[in-house]
């Protein structure tokens, strides 16, 4: 009896996960990847650095995702983190764990991610092709029979989608796995950046433009017409300031929640600097603090960044040469304020090209969560981003592209 044919389309961390599983399960698993190598986006990920997965439990993966994270549970019950890590340790990849659970490569290079995969995928013969498009799927009576790729149709038995999103383009996340999809008949839910920097509406975000801000606090507020405010996020780590707006870890992790509310609503970023003193403390500091006479803006170097002095200062209204000991209770209030509540205007998300993850694409109603199997082709398999799962920053989204892989090449061979 002869083997199944698998045809995965996407050289990305899930289509190499799947194409791997698919030929360890007896498959003949042949991997398209349109581009001139595989795994283009992991190697930039985690600035290059590879942060694949995240030592968090479970039920912490299923809330990084909310709303769709109780998709997953199949998933990662069948291919979780240690799976992944065992994996790779076979193929001579060694790893560490940082900050917030993050887990990278100890050479501190994605790339190397990558060739312990390919590695395994050779060991287990799966077929690459690189510089190979898919150019359609061929579906004969509700079942997936083939691929379209130049010089013809290639069959197969099942095919599974693992074409990532729309974000990073030159990577080759070109969304070709949508207009793959709504051929064979699933509807679309249009990609939106997911982690996104954030532009904002104030002009001085460009003098800070390269400033880092480590261990603050930003909190995301809607600015509702009645005064009042109403609290939607909040995260604590580091963020930075660009020439548009800002950025960073916490940055990124919260436009998740901003995207909703960006187009209707005034969506307030504030800035904790001193998270560990409260408004109480910092009086009391600052009342000792100024009874000694120096210019303020020597002063606020203990306090702030030297690049976000002069900026802190016009926000207040006080020059930077006023002696300390002059600094009226009124001046003092808004320094306080300003150190606990820096604020920005976020007025929308940077271009989905510049997005870390892809929001949208096959919706989750339309894919057995137990085989990542279309609901409505027999044979067509789904993985990774372009199906509508993205969580926030950590390691979260690539876990996830690699346990939909693997679940979904080991069921369209048939295991």
């Amino acid at each position: 009896m002869s083997r199944p044919r698998v045809i995965v389309i996407g050289g990305g961390p899930a289509g190499i996960v799947a194409a791997g599983k698919a030929a360890e399960c007896g498959a003949e698993a042949i991997l398209l990847e349109k581009g001139p190598t595989l795994g283009r986006k992991l190697c930039i990920c985690g600035k290059g650095r590879g942060n694949i997965t995240n030592t968090a439990d479970l039920q912490r993966f299923i809330e990084a995702f909310s709303p769709n994270g109780k998709f997953l549970y199949g998933a990662f019950s069948r291919f979780f983190r240690d799976d992944l890590l065992d994996l790779l340790q076979r193929y001579d990849l060694k790893v560490k764990t940082e900050r917030g659970g993050r887990v990278f490569p100890v050479t501190d290079h994605a790339a190397d991610v990558v060739h312990a995969l390919e590695r395994w995928m050779s060991s287990v013969g799966v077929d690459i092709r690189t510089g190979f498009p898919a150019r359609s799927i061929v579906v004969e009576s509700g079942l997936v029979v083939g691929v379209v790729v130049h010089g013809g149709i290639m069959k197969a038995n099942s095919v599974v989608i693992a074409t990532g999103g729309a974000s990073y383009p030159k990577t080759g996340s070109t969304g070709d796995g949508y207009a793959l999809a709504k051929e064979a008949g699933h509807s679309i839910i249009a990609p939106e950046p997911a982690l996104s920097a954030l532009t904002t509406s104030e002009g001085w975000v460009k003098d800070l433009q390269g400033l880092s801000l480590r261990n603050v606090r930003v909190t995301l507020t809607i600015d509702r017409p009645d005064a009042k405010q109403t609290q939607i996020a909040s995260g604590f780590g580091e963020m930075l300031f660009t020439h548009f707006g800002v950025s960073g870890p916490i940055i990124l992790t919260l436009s998740r929640s901003a995207r909703p509310y960006l187009r209707s609503h005034n969506l307030i970023v504030s800035i904790d600097l001193k998270p560990g003193l409260t408004e109480e403390q910092l009086h009391v500091r600052l009342i000792r603090d100024f009874a000694q006479s120096r210019h303020v803006g020597n002063y606020l170097r203990a306090l702030l960044p030297r690049m976000l002095i002069d900026v802190f200062l016009n926000l207040a209204g006080i020059a930077s040469d006023t002696p300390t000991n002059t600094i009226t209770s009124q001046q003092r209030s808004r320094i306080v304020s300003l150190l606990k509540d820096f604020r920005l205007t976020a007025t929308g998300l940077r271009p989905l090209e510049e997005a870390i993850v892809t929001a949208g694409g096959v919706p989750t109603k339309e894919i057995d969560p137990t085989t990542m199997m279309s609901k409505l082709v027999g044979g067509l398999y789904f993985a990774g981003e372009v199906i509508d799962i993205d969580a926030e920053t950590g390691g979260f989204n690539l876990q996830a592209a690699f346990s939909t892989g693997s679940v979904a090449g080991g069921a369209a061979a048939g295991s």
